[in-house]
Order: structure tokens, then C-alpha cells, then sequence
């Protein structure tokens, strides 16, 4: 799940390098910090929120195979 997110991530921006994830796993739910440069958090979420309603819905994809709940918090 980590990967997944930070792959769509550094795809969308201009500075990938300073695209950070941090994940914290609990037992039976997991979260996920993405972490961008000022000047890209616009790119991220996108128009009304859509970019980043999508990458949520590719990691809960990601989460459902290993039977886990996923929230991904935009920093």
C-alpha cells in the first residue's frame, strides 16, 4: 500500500524527491502519510478533491487484499 501511494505520487509532481509516506500499521487498519513540497499539495489533491479521493481508493484496494481498513492523510 505504502508503494502504491507513493508511486501516484511522485508521478503527479514536479519534485518527486521531496515526496515522503510514512506508514503506521495497527492491527487490523493502517495509515498512510503522504508528504509533499508546498507547491505540489495542489497537484495532489487535485480539482475538488478527485486526485486524492482516487489515490484513497487505490490504497483501500490495495488494503482489501490483506483484509485491512487504509486511511491516507494528505500533509
Amino acid at each position: 500500500m505504502k508503494e502504491v501511494v507513493e508511486i501516484l505520487a511522485k508521478a503527479l509532481v514536479d519534485q518527486p524527491d521531496k515526496v515522503s509516506v510514512n506508514m503506521v500499521e495497527k492491527e487490523k487498519s493502517c495509515l498512510i502519510e503522504l508528504k509533499v513540497a508546498p507547491e505540489d499539495m495542489g497537484k495532489v489533491i487535485g480539482k475538488q478533491g478527485r486526485i486524492a479521493r482516487a489515490i484513497r481508493i487505490v490504497a483501500k484496494a490495495a488494503a482489501s487484499r490483506q483484509r485491512k481498513k487504509v486511511t491516507v492523510e494528505i500533509v
